[in-house]
C-alpha cells in the first residue's frame, strides 16, 4: 500500500489505498493546532509564526480566521461550542465567545505568570486542562522571548469558578494531549528541553481522577522524531504526529502503522464527514486524508 508501512496486520483495516493524501493548503511558516467545526464544516489551525489562524472549508477554501491572533497555538471546542485557544504572546488560555469577545481564563497560577501555553483540551465535565512548556518564550520565532516564572507544568482549569491546579509538574516540556474516548485516560506527550542534545521524548499515560492525574507511565516512544500533538480515534488508538508522518499505536502501545508524509508533522485533527478525515498540520503544509475509522467523538 503505497503511502502507508504496516507494522500490525489489524492497521490495513484503518487506512484506505484508494484515499490519497491530499494538500489543501501551502506557503505557512509553521502550521498547528487544527480543531474542526462539525458545525460549520469547517476546520481552524494556526500558521503560528505568522501570527494569525487559518480557516479552511470544502465550499470556501483557505481564508484568515483571524490576525494578528497574538501568537496563539493549539486549539479545542467547549462543551457549548466556543473556541478555546493557547496563546504565546499573551501567555495565557482564552476563549472565543459566539459574539467574537475574546476572553482570558487563565494567565497566572499562584500570583506567577504562564509560560506559553501551548495544546489544549475540554473534558465532558467542561472542566479545561493544557500543557504550559517554555517553548513560546524561548525565541522570538513563536511569541518572543520572556523570562519564565513557572516549570513546566499540566494544568486543570474549572471555568465555572476560575480554579487552576497543577495536576502533573514532573515534565521537561509538557506538549500536545488528549482523553481516551472514555475520558478515564490522559495521554501527553513529553518532548523535552529544546536546545540540549538529547532531549526526554515520548507520550505518557496518566489515569484521571475526579480532579487530578495519578499513576502516571510511559506509554510509547515515537521515532523517528517525537510526539508532538494527537488524537485518539473511537476504539482508543492513538493517532500521533511524528517526524515521517503520522503513527498509530493501540491502547497498549503497540504501534500498529504508519501514514508517510512528505514533512514533518506537528499536530492533527478528526473531522469531516463522520469524523473519517485527518486533518494534518505539517511544517508549512495542511494535509488530509480520509481513513477508515473514526476520530473518538469530540464538539
Amino acid at each position: 500500500m503505497d503511502g502507508f508501512v504496516i507494522h500490525d496486520p489489524r492497521f490495513r483495516a484503518y487506512v484506505l489505498p484508494n484515499a490519497p493524501l491530499e494538500t489543501l493548503g501551502e506557503g505557512f511558516r509553521w502550521c498547528e493546532g487544527p480543531v474542526w467545526f462539525a458545525d460549520r464544516g469547517e476546520l481552524l489551525f494556526s500558521d503560528l509564526p505568522n501570527d494569525r489562524v487559518m480557516r479552511w472549508s470544502a465550499s470556501g477554501g483557505l481564508s484568515v480566521f483571524r490576525q494578528p491572533a497574538n501568537f496563539e497555538n493549539g486549539h479545542a471546542r467547549d462543551r457549548e461550542g466556543r473556541l478555546l485557544s493557547c496563546s504565546h504572546r499573551g501567555r495565557c488560555v482564552t476563549r472565543t465567545e459566539l459574539d467574537g469577545r475574546v476572553t482570558v481564563l487563565a494567565d497566572r497560577y499562584r500570583g506567577k505568570r504562564l509560560n506559553s501555553p501551548n495544546d489544549i483540551v475540554c473534558r465532558s465535565d467542561g472542566t479545561i486542562w493544557f500543557t504550559d512548556p517554555p517553548y513560546g518564550i524561548q525565541t522570538d520565532y513563536e511569541g518572543g522571548k520572556q523570562d519564565s516564572e513557572l516549570p513546566a507544568t499540566v494544568y486543570r482549569l474549572d471555568p465555572r469558578d476560575g480554579a487552576l491546579s497543577a495536576v502533573a509538574d514532573d515534565f521537561q516540556g509538557p506538549n500536545g494531549l488528549c482523553f481516551s474516548p472514555d475520558e478515564g485516560l490522559l495521554y501527553i506527550a513529553e518532548s523535552g528541553l529544546q536546545f540540549v542534545e538529547d532531549p526526554l521524548q515520548q507520550i505518557r499515560v496518566f489515569e484521571v481522577a475526579e480532579t487530578g492525574l495519578r499513576a502516571g507511565r510511559v506509554f510509547h516512544r515515537v521515532e523517528p522524531g517525537f510526539a508532538d500533538g494527537f488524537r485518539c480515534d473511537e476504539h482508543g488508538n492513538i493517532w500521533s504526529s511524528a517526524g515521517d508522518g503520522v503513527h498509530c499505536i493501540d491502547p497498549s502501545g503497540a504501534l500498529l502503522g504508519r501514514i508517510l508524509v512528505p514533512s514533518t508533522v506537528s499536530n492533527l485533527a478528526f473531522g469531516g464527514r463522520d469524523l473519517s478525515r485527518l486533518f494534518l498540520c505539517a511544517s508549512h503544509t495542511l494535509y488530509a486524508i480520509t481513513v477508515n475509522v473514526r476520530g473518538a467523538r469530540l464538539l
